[in-house]
């Protein structure tokens, strides 16, 4: 079974009480459908012999009918609620999965495409219990059709079941193209949607350029592409439909035909011979499966496109905690990714610069202390643990990271600061200790009491510049960051008082954390206790700054630069 399949027949499985509710109804109702076709034949009997029974066959008539519409009520909303609940479950899981592999996920595929994926194609998946309940509750009128007619009359199943072949055969031909075609569907409009985020990204640099009709022309290029998949589909399901609803009048002509002879030799009653006809039609019922078909073939392209993302191994986590320690960090033979760090020691409670020119592999070294990579050769170590060896709760407690442009999670500025483990705090109250420690540290705590309400002010009411965001991520960082602090570029939106001031305080941390920083300016480079100076993917050299200072090379990464 393809991983796609697995994952359909996965969301049937976990779809809550409704597939069973929906087969229950398409049961119950089929019964009564079946029923109708006897009931009204043993009606129209009665009446034409003038019997006795008239009223009470045909009250029967009206509760098989009764219960069909009922039935069919309860079926539509619970194919709505199995149709809900299973998306929604399988959207959480895919956003766990994709947070869980951290960023593997937007490295294997665009954010525009997974967004697709976790939303259209997760809604596809969520409609296969509705599909596939409703595709098998048409088996049941078909079964007792067959039962029906042999009742009646053997010779008419042998007419019946060569129409239900022929039905089955055009419904597989069509759930094969339907599915191929309905993937192709759907990698365009994946394709289409990471265009479009893409261009979202740099609408400001688009509108600056006056690029905006060149950009519109590149996201819509896949369109015509787009269309073709869809006139596929199209034509798929006309030609399905124009083969598979021709069975239904010629079985049924089929059926009357010989019914007709078996009337005019007595061996059939008139009663008999309409209900082998609507048993026919019942019997016929599978051609109307053509929609329950098409949704199951677009809800296993979908599941496909899904299955992928789940293929994404997830980061493992050990189970060891850190011994008391100072938060020494090193590196021990590592490389990753064309950087090769070798073996490197950061002491503990010591401040550590790295410079070098873009693309030299700062972020990827910066990565690498914080477990946001892993290291293709080696090991890093902090405290004489490895770091995959960490409990997630506990490497994600120890190590503090700020990036250069954060993304900021939580309701409020103060649950963007607040560590996980604190309480967030009310609206109406101040917050954390912590908190408030960490903000002033980055320099963020007096524009956050600028606020309308402080650290409780939404982040939805707080336009930030890019400054102030930095200045909340480093917040961030100092508040959950135990031993050690991770600085991606992360005061490279700052002024230069700003960073000075921030850098005092990455320089005189009261707690002693081990601390790294990506530098871009001297001054910081120089207020550090050692230099990692990156050259070509490689550690050129590792000293003070103003040791290394005295290379031209050296210098001359920093050219431009402000002192």
């Amino acid at each position: 079974m393809r991983a796609g399949d697995r994952l359909v027949a996965g969301a049937v499985r976990r779809s809550g009480p409704w597939p069973a509710v929906l087969a229950g109804t398409a049961v119950v109702g089929a019964a009564g459908e079946l029923a109708v076709p006897y009931l009204i034949g043993r009606t129209v009997d009665t009446l034409v012999t003038r019997g006795p029974d008239a009223t009470h066959w045909l009250a029967l008539c009206a509760a098989a009918v009764a219960a069909v519409m009922l039935c069919e009520s309860i079926g539509v909303w619970a194919r709505g609620a199995s149709g809900a609940h299973a998306a929604a479950t399988l959207r959480t899981g895919v956003l766990r999965h994709v947070l869980g592999t951290g960023s593997a996920a937007t490295r294997r595929f665009p954010e525009g495409e997974l967004v697709t994926r976790a939303g259209l194609n997760a809604e596809e998946v969520g409609r296969a219990p509705e599909t596939v309940t409703s595709a098998l509750a048409l088996l049941v009128p078909t079964a007792g059709a067959l039962v029906a007619l042999t009742l009646i009359a053997p010779v008419l199943t042998l007419t019946l079941g060569a129409g239900i072949v022929v039905i089955l055969l055009v419904l597989r031909a069509f759930l094969r193209a339907t599915t191929t075609i309905s993937g192709g569907y759907q990698e365009v409009q994946g394709e289409i949607a990471a265009r479009l985020v893409e261009a979202l990204g740099g609408a400001r640099t688009i509108a600056a350029a006056g690029t905006a009709g060149r950009e519109s022309r590149r996201v819509l290029a896949p369109l015509p592409r787009l269309r073709a998949h869809g006139m596929g589909l199209w034509r798929a399901n006309a030609s399905a439909a124009v083969r598979s609803g021709l069975v239904v009048p010629l079985l049924e002509i089929a059926v009357l035909a010989a019914g007709g002879f078996m009337l005019a030799a007595g061996d059939l009653t008139v009663g008999e011979l309409y209900s082998a006809a609507r048993y026919a039609v019942l019997g016929a019922s599978l051609s109307t499966a053509l929609g329950h078909i098409g949704g199951l073939a677009r809800a296993r392209a979908a599941a496909g496109r899904v299955a992928e993302v789940f293929d994404l191994p997830p980061v493992r986590y050990g189970s060891r905690t850190l011994p008391p320690g100072p938060g020494t960090l090193r590196f021990r033979d590592v490389a990753v990714n064309g950087l090769t760090v070798g073996d490197l020691t950061l002491p503990g409670g010591s401040v550590t610069a790295v410079v070098g020119r873009s693309g030299s592999g700062k972020s990827l070294l910066a990565a690498l202390a914080g477990r946001l990579a892993e290291p293709e050769r080696g090991t890093v170590l902090l405290d004489g643990v490895p770091l995959g060896e960490l409990a997630e709760a506990e490497l994600r407690r120890a190590i503090g990271y700020a990036f250069e442009r954060p993304a900021l999670v939580g309701e409020t500025i103060g649950d963007a600061i607040a560590p996980e483990p604190e309480p967030v705090p009310e609206f109406a109250e101040p917050p954390g200790r912590r908190v408030v420690e960490a903000a002033r540290a980055a320099c963020a705590d007096v524009f956050v009491r600028r606020l309308p309400l402080g650290y409780a002010t939404p982040l939805r009411d707080a336009p930030m510049s890019g400054g102030e965001r930095q200045r909340i991520g480093l917040a961030r960082a100092f508040a959950q960051g135990e031993r050690l602090l991770v600085l991606d570029d992360a005061t490279s939106s700052l002024d230069t008082v700003t960073e000075r001031q921030v850098g005092r305080a990455l320089t005189s941390d009261p707690l002693g954390r081990t601390r790294l920083v990506a530098a871009h300016r001297p001054a910081t480079a120089a207020r550090a206790d050692q230099v990692v100076w990156l050259d070509g993917g490689t550690v050129r050299a590792c000293g003070p700054h103003h040791v290394l200072w005295r290379d031209p090379a050296y210098r001359a990464v920093f050219q431009g630069a402000e002192p």
